[in-house]
């Protein structure tokens, strides 16, 4: 008897009833061999008096138990563990150990060479200080108006339709509602049935990987280029080749030049605001790439991250707004217009291309959120969306250049910078102080700012970050850029890095 007393403890604060905890515990050393099998327990009066709870809370937890089949009542010979189970050796509790823990690793082998290893996401405390990579203000999005449409929705008879299981492509009525959208502000001439929906550009970037490449297949990147894609793009199997990224964009003539020696399955290309370095492709290289795409049947990812951000004129229109051959899949999200937790962006592309990659999301992802997509083309057609999008432009340029001031002022002597014509960050170079001890002095003060490892590649240290502008208003930028004023000054100078 006092060995159940040991071997059941309670924990009267938990939510899980007490009889639960009974009968999980009473599971678990059966299990473990502990409770041998066709072992004759105590009554349920006995039992309780043992463990210290009311007959009743025991009755409930061998009724449970048997009612799972790990024990039986024979009619006047008592409670017995069942005898036809697997043959469970017994093990020992061993001094200290947790009765119940889960086991740390798996006993089957898993191949941990090939997890490319991403970097860990967590929610951080709104409340501290950040230049992150280039996010947008969430205090300014539209949350009232989403959560309104949202409500009208659900209570709409004629939108109950998505509460049910629908097309892995999206609501016919975000696609449709997208399709004129992009076709008036980004020169696209699509329909519905060249638009998917996904959740976030990550996802696209992903189902494209998965759909085209195989093991081996060449892919080309910028030098440097996002990280998460080529990541992604490793994950599949590919060999990446990387080629520089100047003023101009990346270069098209050593693309050319890997043409010439290699077959190349697909090239990802940020035109317009390049991550990370924030540069436009000018028109010329975009049609250049565009002619190598025809002439050596490669896929073109077009990730359009932030394109509704432009300061310094118009934005230039997509390289899918001039492909006449079907070779760019152009990818978007709507996420760095509304907060980066709403999750949903979009695939454009040739039918075929999305018919397929409609099936491949399919095995992971039946279907996207169809009501918060349903109401977010809500926000489009009433216009909320695009009022929005004038406002924080008209704010996040206020905010570029109130920001590239304060560095210029503060930090002119450390860093090196170019000022972008869009975008939400500011490629921004330190010369003689290292990021990673910046970063964790920074913190020490109450700013949280990235070491600049994300960009680095094997074969380069960059020594540099994208300083994020908009999500700060202009008290906070101040306060931020004196904290690294202070931190940096306060570093003993290393040699420049290249």
């Amino acid at each position: 008897m006092h060995v159940l007393r040991d071997l059941i403890h309670l924990d009267r604060k938990a939510d899980a009833p007490v009889y639960l905890q009974i009968t999980n515990a009473i599971i678990h050393h059966i299990r473990r061999g502990t409770l041998r099998r066709g072992l004759k327990l105590p009554g349920s009066r006995e039992m309780a008096a043992v463990i210290g709870i009311h007959r009743k809370t025991m009755l409930a937890a061998y009724d449970e138990l048997m009612a799972q089949g790990w024990i039986e009542m024979l009619p006047r010979k008592g409670t017995f563990v069942v005898r036809d189970l697997p043959d469970i050796k017994p093990k020992k509790i061993k001094p200290g150990e947790e009765i119940g823990q889960y086991p740390g690793k798996t006993f089957f082998h898993i191949d941990e060479k090939k997890i490319i290893p991403f970097p860990a996401g967590q929610f951080r405390d709104p409340n501290l200080l950040a230049i992150n990579d280039g996010f947008p203000d969430t205090r300014l999005a539209p949350t009232d108006l989403f959560l309104r449409e949202f409500r009208t929705l659900a209570r709409s008879r004629g939108f109950r339709k998505y509460y049910q299981y629908g097309s892995p492509k999206g609501p016919d009525y975000l696609r449709e509602t997208l399709a004129p959208f992009l076709s008036d502000t980004r020169g696209l001439p699509i329909t519905a049935n060249n638009v998917m929906i996904t959740k976030g550009a990550q996802m696209g970037i992903y189902l494209t990987a998965q759909l085209l490449i195989k093991p081996g297949d060449a892919v080309i990147v910028g030098e440097p280029s996002y990280f998460a894609a080529t990541l992604t793009f490793r994950q599949a199997g590919a060999t990446i080749q990387r080629v520089p990224v100047d003023d101009q964009g990346i270069d098209v003539d050593a693309i050319e030049a890997l043409c010439k020696k290699k077959k190349i399955k697909l090239i990802y290309v940020i035109p317009h605001h390049h991550h990370p370095t924030t540069v436009t492709l000018t028109p010329e290289r975009r049609i250049r790439l565009l002619d190598l795409a025809a002439r050596y049947r490669f896929a073109i990812i077009e990730d359009d991250y932030d394109y509704d951000f432009h300061y310094a004129s118009n934005p230039i229109l997509p390289m899918a707004s001039l492909d006449q051959h079907g070779n760019v899949i152009y990818i978007g999200t709507l996420s760095k217009t509304l907060a980066p937790s709403v999750r949903v962006g979009f695939i454009v592309a040739p039918e075929n291309f999305i018919d397929a990659v409609a099936h491949l999301r399919r095995s992971m992802d039946w279907q996207g959120d169809s009501m918060m997509e349903a109401a977010i083309a809500a926000l489009y057609q009433n216009g909320v969306m695009g009022r929005h999008i004038k406002k924080v432009v008209k704010l996040y340029h206020e905010r570029r250049d109130h920001f590239a001031a304060l560095l210029k002022d503060q930090l002119h002597d450390h860093i090196t910078f170019r000022l972008p014509d869009g975008g939400m960050s500011i490629w921004t170079t330190f010369h003689d102080v290292e990021l990673k001890k910046v970063s964790a002095d920074a913190a020490k003060k109450g700013l949280l700012i990235g070491d600049g490892a994300l960009y680095n590649t094997h074969t380069k240290n960059y020594n540099a970050l994208r300083l994020g502008f908009a999500s700060l208003q202009l008290r906070e930028q101040d306060r931020a850029v004196e904290i690294l004023r202070e931190v940096v000054r306060s570093q003993k100078p290393v040699a420049r890095i290249q």
